[in-house]
């Protein structure tokens, strides 16, 4: 085993899946990048645009998993899984996912890059248009269900394409166009991740190139992330939740972005 090989993707899985608790996303949007560039920078492995996104589609299926058990634990900390969300956007998504993850083996590298920038950018935009709407919670809460499964199967599709769960863009999209609440919103999201990372899997599965060893040390440090910060989600302010995201993104934009030009 390479013991260097070992530490720095059971970090990178750690560290992916501790983001996707504390905010509610699948942890791709940030170790997409972290995956492409930190390996090749620490001698420990090269890994090229799809088998990052291979990765990443495992990462988000066992840190996703991990959040919405660790969520269900915790009876009052105020985020709550809408059922009727999760069950029109979340089969929704599935689709999209399943058809992503297939075509991202058609797809060069150079063009999963640049899908996954133009994500990154529209997410930014969506968390930062000014919102109205309460942050309470809701016994009744309603939403336009067209615009819900539309909206899941177009980001299944890309994100299925870039090895992620979609949550750092269904997120803005929950939260500005749906006016979902801000904790169901992050515990919702969880729960539609894991089943657009079953689709993802099947996809990524199907069209081949997965490094096993790198992923599987990737597996074990996003079951340690996750609970952790789902941990600190439920202590936090909703806005310093939110804020956080849209710096998330917006740093692994530039990132991306400064590598595509």
């Amino acid at each position: 085993m390479d013991i260097l090989l070992f530490i720095v993707m059971v970090l990178l899985g750690l560290v992916g899946s501790f983001f996707s608790g504390l905010l509610g996303i699948g942890g791709a949007i940030i170790n997409y990048p972290l995956l492409l560039y930190v390996p090749s920078l620490l001698g420990a492995a090269h890994f090229s645009a799809h088998e990052v996104s291979s990765i990443s589609m495992f990462q988000v299926f066992f840190a996703s998993l991990a959040g919405v058990i660790a969520f269900r634990r915790k009876k009052n900390n105020g985020a709550v899984v809408h059922k009727g969300l999760v069950v029109y956007m979340g089969s929704s998504i599935l689709v999209g996912s399943l058809a992503g993850g297939y075509i991202s083996g058609l797809l060069n590298g150079e063009v999963i890059n640049l899908i996954y920038g133009i994500l990154a950018v529209l997410a930014v935009i969506l968390m930062l248009i000014p919102r109205k709407g309460s942050e309470e919670q809701s016994d009744h809460l309603t939403f336009n269900k067209v615009i819900a499964i539309g909206a899941a199967i177009l980001v299944g599709i890309v994100s299925g394409i870039v090895g992620a769960g979609g949550a750092f863009i269904l997120i803005p999209i929950m939260l500005t166009i749906l006016k979902i609440p801000t904790r169901t919103t992050i515990a919702s999201s969880l729960a539609i991740v894991f089943i657009s990372a079953i689709g993802g899997l099947i996809g990524k599965i199907s069209a081949g190139g997965i490094p096993l060893e790198p992923t599987i040390y990737t597996v074990i440090g996003s079951l340690l992330g996750a609970p952790l910060g789902s941990r600190i989600s439920s202590k936090m302010n909703v806005n310093v939740l939110r804020y956080g995201l849209v710096v998330l993104i917006a740093l692994t934009a530039v990132k991306v972005w400064s590598s595509i030009l």
